[in-house]
């Protein structure tokens, strides 16, 4: 079992449903982006209106085969605007989604205590300092600057493992620990510094992994992310996210029947929904 702020996740808890709140533009699904105060005060009341345990804030688009890369600054203004409107409006506890320490000391000064890094903390140095001074739980990511070959599965656990001892080093507690196995972020063609680079089919890389989650947990509890990511849409030959949802939410299932405690998601209500339904059909059977 583990925390992520406040909440306990894994373990006998529910699974845990993180919204995702996008302030950044230049993501790959525009409906999820929410800029003014008025658009994300009404999004983060109605997720939690619909059953979200946590809001995870995010002012960069990491997408791996888009450029997204924008000033710190910029990153910095976007996030703490809407931390800000979100602490008004709402009592869920924020998670901050970046790989910037300037970022998440930002958030943290205003009462996060939830990081969320792509990157495994390998990206900004100065996130040691950081992380040391404010001690907040932390989603760690599979992620390599360098390529990566071998067994897919093999290839993550080591990675996260990489990512566990990093967290640790920087004075964070195994309890506070939650790993991600970082669907999407291989891939063949690498694109900007947010993925990592492999040299086989990324799809195959994706669709192992999540049939493979609890052999992925190395002791922690892990958050998945697969709403709406362009996996889904290679499988459905669908390339407008917008339409992706009925492949995110059999996704989504599969990875809580697989081990996920905690899912990343655009679609709080509908996601609540299915996995509710899977995991009561899954207790039935295993009680007949």
């Amino acid at each position: 079992m583990s925390k992520l702020g406040p909440v306990s996740v894994g373990g006998k808890n529910p699974v845990r449903i993180m919204g995702i709140v996008n302030t950044s533009p230049e993501s790959f699904y525009k409906k999820s982006v929410y800029t003014e105060q008025g658009e994300i005060a009404k999004i983060v009341k109605q997720m939690e209106e619909d059953g979200a345990d946590l809001i995870d804030v995010g002012g960069m688009s990491t997408a791996p085969y888009l450029k997204t890369l924008v000033p710190e600054k910029t990153e910095t203004d976007r996030v703490t605007q809407a931390i800000n409107t979100i602490l008004k409006v709402s009592k869920l506890p924020v998670s901050v989604d970046t790989c910037r320490a300037s970022v998440a000391k930002a958030a943290f000064e205003l009462g996060v205590d939830i990081l969320n890094d792509v990157t495994g903390l390998q990206h900004d140095a100065s996130m040691a300092q950081i992380l040391e001074e404010y001690s907040p739980s932390v989603v760690v990511c599979a992620f390599s600057k360098r390529p990566v070959s071998g067994n897919h599965v093999i290839q993550t656990r080591n990675l996260l493992r990489q990512s566990i001892l990093t967290a640790k080093k920087y004075g964070i507690s195994k309890d506070k620990i939650v790993v991600d196995p970082a669907i999407g972020f291989f891939r063949k063609k690498k694109q900007g510094i947010f993925s990592t680079k492999i040299n086989s089919d990324w799809l195959e890389r994706d669709i192992t992994v999540i049939q493979n989650l609890k052999s992925l947990k190395l002791g922690h509890s892990l958050l998945i992310s697969v709403s709406r990511k362009s996996f889904i849409g290679q499988i459905l030959n669908q390339k407008d996210p917008d339409k992706r949802l009925a492949g995110s939410l059999a996704a989504e299932t599969i990875a809580v029947l697989n081990g996920a405690d905690v899912i990343r998601t655009h679609n709080v209500k509908a996601t609540l929904d299915a996995i509710q339904i899977a995991q009561k059909l899954e207790s039935f059977k295993k009680g007949l």
